[in-house]
């Protein structure tokens, strides 16, 4: 305790200690040991300990943090008119009655009556470990037709007589090799691509520029019979996996019958459960 006081005194009497206290310095001098034994001044703060993970406080942040709101359970049906449609659960409609639903709809509502009919599908594409189902697109037949649009369809061929057989089917361009280098240079731009097998090792270079687009025996696109493969993709319907698990697309007029109208959903949703892989049943 010795050397802290003679710090402090020192500190007080320095301004004055050469007329107050002349012999102060000489004995301040006398006993060093006094004054260096003293630890030296720190000019940081300590820090701050830091909660252990396992503290009590540190549980109860985390278990109000991960407080979840309660949830009552939903009743199946509204009694009044008017209600908040959360309280309640999602109704759910036979296809035939939905699409009587939409039809009695665009009559109050005095919207276009040859409006389209879209259908959203949304897939579980999830498999066993952390796996699941890449995104698809395909094009299929519906069996009663919406529009008169048609799709421009490129044939790929090397025999006089499959190109005379494709141009008679509607064929919008003909044509063996001489066609890869317009189609590398955006020359020419169509719907699909169709190819006979002779044909398909001369396509390599377009394999990455036709993506998907690119004729395989998968997608039904590559092989002998030309006029069915250019009926599917003058007048099908392409469909495609939209943010990996969404299908979007329409399927019939709303003025059409409502029996054409559920055929032709039925035979979307049959299409897209080709594409269930075999380990789960291989489709719906």
């Amino acid at each position: 305790m010795a050397a802290p006081a003679g710090r402090c005194l020192w500190r007080a009497l320095a301004p004055r200690r050469g007329w107050v206290f002349p012999g102060l310095d000489q004995r301040l001098a006398a006993a060093p040991a006094l004054v260096s034994v003293a630890p030296p001044a720190r000019s940081y703060a300590a820090a701050a300990k830091t909660a252990k993970k396992g503290s009590r406080r540190t549980k109860q942040e985390e278990t109000i943090k991960k407080k979840v709101t309660r949830r009552w359970p939903l009743m199946s049906k509204p009694v009044d008119d008017v209600y908040l449609t959360w309280y309640y659960e999602r109704p759910s409609y036979d296809v035939e009655e939905a699409v009587g639903m939409l039809k009695k709809f665009q009559e109050l509502d005095f919207t276009n009556p040859k409006q389209y009919v879209y259908i959203n599908v949304f897939l579980d594409m999830a498999l066993q470990k952390k796996k699941k189902v890449d995104p698809f697109a395909s094009t299929v037949l519906l069996p009663y037709r919406f529009t008169d649009e048609m799709n421009k369809v490129l044939v790929f061929t090397e025999n006089e007589q499959e190109a005379e057989i494709a141009r008679e089917n509607g064929a919008a361009v003909v044509g063996g090799v001489e066609l890869i280098k317009w189609i590398l240079e955006d020359e020419i731009q169509v719907d699909f691509y169709v190819a006979v097998p002779a044909i398909m090792p001369k396509l390599i270079p377009l394999r990455s520029k036709l993506k998907r687009k690119y004729p395989s025996t998968k997608k039904n696109s590559m092989g002998h019979d030309i006029p069915k493969m250019l009926q599917l993709f003058r007048e099908g319907l392409e469909y495609m996996v939209e943010g990996e698990r969404l299908i979007k697309t329409r399927i019939a007029r709303l003025d059409m019958p409502t029996e054409q109208i559920v055929a032709n959903l039925k035979t979307v949703i049959h299409d897209i459960c080709t594409f269930k892989p075999l380990t789960y049943g291989g489709s719906c």
